[in-house]
Formats: C-alpha cells, sequence, structure tokens
C-alpha cells in the first residue's frame, strides 16, 4: 500500500509517516517507481505507537516495541527492552501520583482552612445585578 493508504488506516497524517521514518521507527520501502510502500506489520507498527502514545509515552520510548515487533513478535511486548520501559513509565506514573496525591492533601487542607474562616452569613450580592457572587 502507498504512504496515502497507510496513512488513512493508521488515522494519522502522511506528514507524520515521514516523520517517524526520518526517526527509524517505520522502515522506509521503495518500489521501482520510488514511491514508499507498506504492508500489514506497518499498520501493527503504528497501531503499537499509538496506543503507547495515547498511554503518555513519548515517541522514543516506543522504539523498544517497534524494534521487537519488527524482529517478528507478535506483539511488542515481547522483548526485554519493551518491559524496562514499561518498568521505567510505571516507575514515572507511581511518582506523579505520589505528587498529585501530595497537591491534593494541600488544597484539601487550604480548602477546610479557608471554610472555618468563612463566616455564618448570607453570600455577597453582586453591586450591579444584584446576585450572588
Amino acid at each position: 500500500m502507498r504512504i496515502g493508504e497507510l496513512a488513512a488506516r493508521a488515522g494519522t497524517t502522511t506528514r507524520t509517516l515521514r516523520y517517524y521514518e526520518s526517526r527509524g521507527l517505520l522502515p522506509a520501502r521503495r518500489d521501482g517507481n520510488g514511491h514508499r510502500t507498506y504492508d500489514e506489520r506497518d499498520v501493527k507498527l503504528l497501531e503499537q505507537i499509538r496506543t503507547l502514545r495515547d498511554f503518555g509515552f513519548d515517541l522514543e520510548e516506543t522504539r523498544p516495541f517497534v524494534e521487537c515487533l519488527r524482529a517478528g513478535h507478535d506483539e511488542g511486548d515481547r522483548c526485554p527492552a519493551s518491559l524496562a520501559v514499561y518498568r521505567r513509565k510505571l516507575a514515572e506514573l507511581d511518582g506523579l501520583i505520589g505528587e498529585l496525591r501530595g497537591v491534593r492533601s494541600m488544597v484539601a487542607a487550604q480548602l477546610a482552612r479557608a471554610e472555618a474562616a468563612v463566616p455564618e452569613s448570607p453570600e455577597p450580592r453582586c453591586e450591579l445585578g444584584g446576585d450572588a457572587w
């Protein structure tokens, strides 16, 4: 298949495919006329890249998965390098979750402090429209 068909099947643009090719993630095969040609394996590569990108992996983090597929494995996460990327990403996510928990605790404490300081009185009225803020 040609680049336009691959882009349509993968739900991306030809520009993105050329970029992936320039980064060595998508093979650059050419026919006799010099047109890029692709097959079902390339569709699978792009599906793998898209899935990982949707999970928050950066493009370089997808490389071991792509290389695993290109080596002939049915799935991109069947190689040790792919598993190492999963482990690093999980550690990164765990760190972010910890940071978010800390921020949440601080916001909850600020809310509790602010609520305790608010007197039990009617809400202020807007001078222009008479509505509560």
